[in-house]
């Protein structure tokens, strides 16, 4: 079989194959991962189910359960499918992740439904990243139907952590030293290969008052004006940070939130306590240690002199950013000439504001890019929000390139 006639019935198998690939996406789909809670051995254990039923061997890897809850999570079960190939080759890892953020209001749509209209499948984790599952598995069982004696190996890790961190997702697999891949690919989206992203730092913010009755609000310590003052020292250093550019094509500047706030414990009384919540995402160039002492000191400064008033921060995450490593242009090379064959168009490498489990992989020293079923924005797929969906001829593209890009690290 020649070169050219083995990428054409590679990608004739993946077409032939469609109808179940979809299938299986929308399966996946329908069973919640919703993190938090973040119980999601259930998915895993259906996964593994599905690929043992083809005959392929799948791993399973659950947590300890007491290191799950004290995470703030319920169950975690991580997979790895290996497939071991003649000696002489890499071993290529394809990463997806199946815990997923809840739902959320808005949705015309089931949200677990998988409905399919107009070419596009509704639903949570179509797009990020139940979607690749379904990628990274037909893409796997494509180039092995085409019966070539290929050399190293191909792994499939399934994980259920990505949204509180990957620590106990590709992070856990990787400390326990239960794979050490050559390359890996994570999920992304199908018309840029991401070579670069963002790192995140996240705290928990406790402003600590006194409580008392609301009619007499001056024998107690307010903790939610003390908090609004945090707040204001949080959104007034935005503007500044739009000051700092990134010298990676894009990658903008740095940002900060606060995206939850519990507090206070009834109408008619003074809140003695307050929690934020914020994350700060910083670009590639700037230094995680000096940013998170920058951000301790403008708290404790926002709350000095503040009578009555105690602040406490606690790290919730540190991601680091995915800086490229020696070895990660074969993967962006051999993505974008086979995306622009697939797709009959130009493909572009760029970093992405995001952070994502690749960056465990490149902290240990694995070359790691971002490749997979979706569209060239986030935005478009209403990933996370309301009505997310996946254009199914996206799934079948992606499909197809990285099929090819494993024939060409894999293949004689």
């Amino acid at each position: 079989m020649t070169a050219s006639s083995s990428r054409t019935t590679l990608t004739d198998w993946i077409d032939a194959h469609f109808d179940d690939e979809v299938a299986f996406l929308a399966e996946l789909v329908r069973i919640p991962t919703d993190t938090p809670p973040g119980d999601n051995a259930p998915h895993a254990d259906a996964v593994a189910e599905k690929i043992e039923a083809l005959g392929w061997t799948v791993e399973r890897y659950p947590v300890p359960r007491q290191t799950v809850l004290d995470y703030g999570m319920t169950s975690i079960t991580n997979l790895i499918v290996r497939r071991r190939y003649a000696e002489g080759g890499p071993t290529v890892a394809l990463n997806a992740h199946g815990d997923v953020v809840p739902p959320g209001e808005g949705w015309t749509r089931p949200p677990y439904g998988a409905q399919i209209e107009d070419g596009r499948m509704y639903g949570r984790a179509t797009a990020v990243s139940k979607s690749d599952f379904a990628t990274f598995f037909y893409a796997a069982q494509a180039i092995e139907a085409l019966g070539l004696p290929l050399r190293g190996a191909l792994e499939l890790h399934f994980t259920y952590d990505e949204e509180f961190g990957g620590t106990l997702g590709p992070g856990w697999l990787l400390a326990q030293g239960l794979t050490k891949p050559d390359y890996q690919i994570g999920a992304g989206f199908s018309y840029n290969v991401v070579n670069a992203h963002n790192a995140c730092l996240q705290f928990e913010v406790t402003v600590h008052g006194k409580a008392t009755h609301g009619s007499i609000p001056e024998t107690g310590h307010d903790a939610l004006q003390a908090a609004t003052v945090v707040l204001n020292a949080i959104y007034a250093e935005v503007p500044r940070l739009k000051t700092i550019r990134s010298g990676i094509a894009g990658i903008d500047h740095p940002t900060m939130i606060v995206g939850r706030i519990d507090g206070g414990t009834n109408t008619n009384v003074v809140p003695g306590k307050v929690v934020l919540k914020m994350d700060r995402r910083m670009i590639p160039e700037e230094d995680p240690a000096q940013v998170e002492a920058d951000v301790r000191r403008m708290i404790a400064d926002a709350v000095d002199g503040l009578p009555g008033i105690r602040v406490e921060v606690r790290r919730l995450l540190l991601a680091q950013a995915l800086r490229p490593l020696a070895g990660q242009e074969k993967l962006v090379e051999s993505l974008r000439r086979n995306a622009g064959e697939v797709l009959g168009e130009p493909i572009t490498a760029l970093g992405s504001q995001l952070y994502t489990d690749a960056r465990l992989y490149s902290e240990h020293g694995i070359p790691a890019v971002l490749y997979g079923a979706g569209p060239r924005s986030v935005l478009e797929s209403n990933a996370k929000q309301a009505d997310e969906h996946l254009v199914l001829e996206d799934l079948r593209a992606a499909t197809k390139v990285v099929a090819l890009t494993l024939l060409d690290f894999l293949a004689p």
